[in-house]
């Protein structure tokens, strides 16, 4: 029986710490497949240290677990020990079950209650911007409490009653009693609090992502953005070290508690020596205090402690004061510029790549004359930014929705109509191809930044030629198994309307039911439906086909392994998208926001975008740049830009416009099927 439960432990470690061991493994892998080790290397924790969007996120999600942490532990250990000396038993279970409510509730529901209230007390005080750090900080430190409260509240009940009575009968304050007597006691209780807090704060993505403003973004939502392409190994690395971090935590944490328990063991072999002294004292109080009394009177010293206080309290004050005045100084002299993008979709200095944002600020310095901090955060999809624009929780500069969402914006008022005689290069580097797009028929609220189009891909070692063409190749009963779909409604009903020959933008309700059949028959042949793990299902030959957007295949042939030829084609008819950058209605600096644009328009930064997104650039600029085509090669160029491709009628024709409300429930309504039955 001892064996078989020692197995049975084994089993479970493994279980929990074999997806870590994998990670910290290719943490150390000199490329950056998580499929095939190519040696040993520490090129991603040199990659990490370079990266300053990561390293940024670390130190806001560090700053906000320390302060959160540290405020929860203070009430956390206030509030235990106000329940502990609670005389009513039902009151008591009243205000546990209460403090517990954050712990026991979804958190996703507690992230999105918190943020309405967020945004109606914002809205309230006349806020602007109504999510933002102080946000953040209280909706972790709501959250952190019960931890708190239900490692410190165990330590009082354990505590000898009778100490602090001693401390009291020995001329205490209740003060300090509770410092100097209760406070030593408890403190493994709150140690573990603390740590148990910080991990949960370090640890919490939901609560983050409904909560966060403009100016703080924490690594867990930065790399639930990334996950628009696959997640690189930097992240491993990073990963890497928090584990490493956490388990010597959690290690300094259960010795505290080893400690705490000789010293427990030791309290009680001299309790009766304690007991012993506590009634000495008491026969000796009096006579004490009257020695402490005659003592303070004679003694000329102690007058001026009160003073020393307060001259330590004025000269704290003095210097909080100095602070807050110069980072006042440095706020109103530094105007600050929100962009609002997705994941992994702008160059921001990775393996010696230009920071457009920093070089964005250096030209402001430079030229305009201004300092301007670029605040930088991400999103994962349309429906994200769409949700944080209409709800007036916060205000961004800039954003680089999709060409559905521009026309959705628009027509509800949130996007301001841009002035191009701040946009010069607007002229000069969009054609005529990219302009008078059914999103933006006006050429009013957007300039293009990337397009592109989705294509079918797949293992050219798996596959044979001779299947190779258009949409068919998905539904191919040969490949059972092998084919993946997209996770997605839109995207996947779009295949089978594409391979039908219907209108991928019809209300008439017959056609979806076509394509519904169609996805129907696909089903069975599927390994499974995906979104971002196609990246690694491809890369590492788990699966042969699957259709995804042209410029993630480039990402992936870089990654495949050994035993796998991603290979990729265009079927005969195929989604086309673009996406531009806008102003919002309500940002705070539209001049400053498209002198943005228009430097995003400028050869340096266009060129290192177009080569960190691998997506099609719609700047001449770009396309006709010598360093960009050579450093791109031969095989990208040509299926980036296709060659006798009129991108404007394939467009008109192809993409994916917003649906009405009756359709799109329709189309929710169908997938559910789908993926349920």
């Amino acid at each position: 029986m001892k064996r078989f439960s020692k197995i049975y432990t084994a089993l479970i470690l493994i279980f929990l710490f074999a997806p870590i061991a994998v990670l910290i493994f290719f943490s150390f892998n000199s490329g950056s497949s998580t499929s095939s080790f190519s040696g040993f290397s520490f090129r991603w924790y040199v990659e990490l240290f370079r990266n300053g969007e990561i390293l940024n996120a670390l130190k806001n999600s560090l700053i906000l677990a320390v302060a959160s942490s540290a405020i929860a532990t203070v009430i956390g250990t206030s509030a235990a020990f106000g329940i502990h000396h609670m005389k009513n038993k039902h009151v008591r279970s009243g205000v546990m079950t209460a403090t517990n409510i954050p712990m026991m509730n979804p958190e996703i529901i507690t992230g999105i209650s918190l943020m309405f209230l967020f945004v109606f007390v914002g809205g309230l005080l006349g806020l602007s911007t109504k999510l933002n750090f102080v946000t953040m900080l209280i909706a972790h430190v709501t959250f952190n409490l019960p931890y708190v409260i239900l490692n410190v509240l165990p330590k009082f009940k354990q505590m000898d009653k009778s100490l602090p009575e001693a401390a009291l009968d020995l001329g205490c304050t209740p003060i300090q009693s509770f410092f100097k007597v209760q406070l030593p006691a408890i403190m493994p209780g709150v140690f573990t609090g603390m740590i148990m807090a910080f991990t949960m704060s370090l640890d919490d993505f939901v609560i983050s992502y409904f909560t966060s403003g403009v100016d703080f973004q924490t690594l867990p939502v930065l790399i639930y953005s990334m996950t628009k392409k696959s997640v690189k190994p930097t992240i491993y690395a990073l990963s890497s070290i928090i584990f490493v971090i956490i388990l010597v935590l959690l290690l300094l944490s259960n010795r505290e508690k080893t400690s705490a328990e000789r010293l427990e063991a030791k309290k009680k072999r001299q309790e009766k020596k304690l007991r012993e002294a506590i009634l000495r004292a008491q026969k000796s109080r009096r006579q004490l205090e009257n020695k402490i009394d005659e003592s303070y009177e004679s003694s000329g010293g102690n007058r001026w402690r009160p003073v020393h206080k307060i001259i330590a309290g004025v000269a704290a004050l003095a210097l909080i004061v100095t602070l807050c005045v110069t980072v006042g100084i440095y706020s109103r002299n530094t105007v600050t510029l929100n962009v609002y993008n997705w994941g992994e979709y702008m160059s921001l200095g990775e393996e010696g790549a230009l920071n457009v944002n920093k070089a964005f600020e250096d030209y402001c310095r430079k030229e305009l004359g201004m300092r301007v901090k670029v605040n930088y955060v991400t999103y994962t999809s349309n429906e994200d930014l769409y949700a944080k624009l209409s709800s007036d929780a916060v205000s961004y500069d800039v954003i680089i929705p999709s060409d559905y969402m521009i026309a959705r914006l628009a027509s509800e008022g949130l996007l301001a109509e841009l002035d191009f005689n701040n946009i010069p290069n607007y002229e000069t580097c969009i054609s005529e191809d990219f302009r008078d797009l059914y999103y933006d028929p006006e050429n009013k609220y957007s300039v293009p930044y990337t397009y592109g189009m989705v294509g079918v891909i797949y293992n050219a070692n798996v596959v044979s030629e001779e299947d190779i063409g258009d949409w068919d190749l998905m539904w191919n009963e040969k490949y059972s198994g092998s084919i993946l779909q997209f996770n997605n409604a839109r995207d996947a009903f779009g295949t089978a309307f594409y391979k039908l020959g219907l209108d991928v933008n019809t209300k008439n309700s017959a056609d979806w039911e076509k394509g519904l059949e169609e996805l129907r028959r696909q089903k069975p042949l599927l390994n499974k439906f995906v979104m971002d793990e196609i990246f690694n299902m491809m890369e590492s030959g788990e699966a042969a086909i699957g259709a995804y957007y042209a410029g993630d295949y480039l990402t992936m042939v870089d990654n495949q392994s050994e035993n796998v030829d991603l290979q990729f084609y265009y079927p005969s008819n195929t989604n086309l998208f673009v996406d531009a950058m806008c102003v919002p209605a309500a940002s705070q600096n539209k001049e400053l926001a498209e002198a943005y644009i228009n430097f995003m328009l400028s050869e340096e930064p266009a060129i290192a975008n177009a080569e960190y997104v691998c997506y099609a650039s719609p700047h001449s600029v770009v396309y006709n740049s010598e360093q960009y085509k050579e450093d791109m090669g031969e095989d990208a160029m040509r299926i980036l830009y296709p060659e006798d491709f009129d991108f404007h009628e394939a467009y008109d024709s192809n993409c994916f416009k917003d649906l009405d409300a009756d359709t799109k429930k329709l189309l929710n309504s169908l997938w559910e099927d789908l993926k349920i039955n």
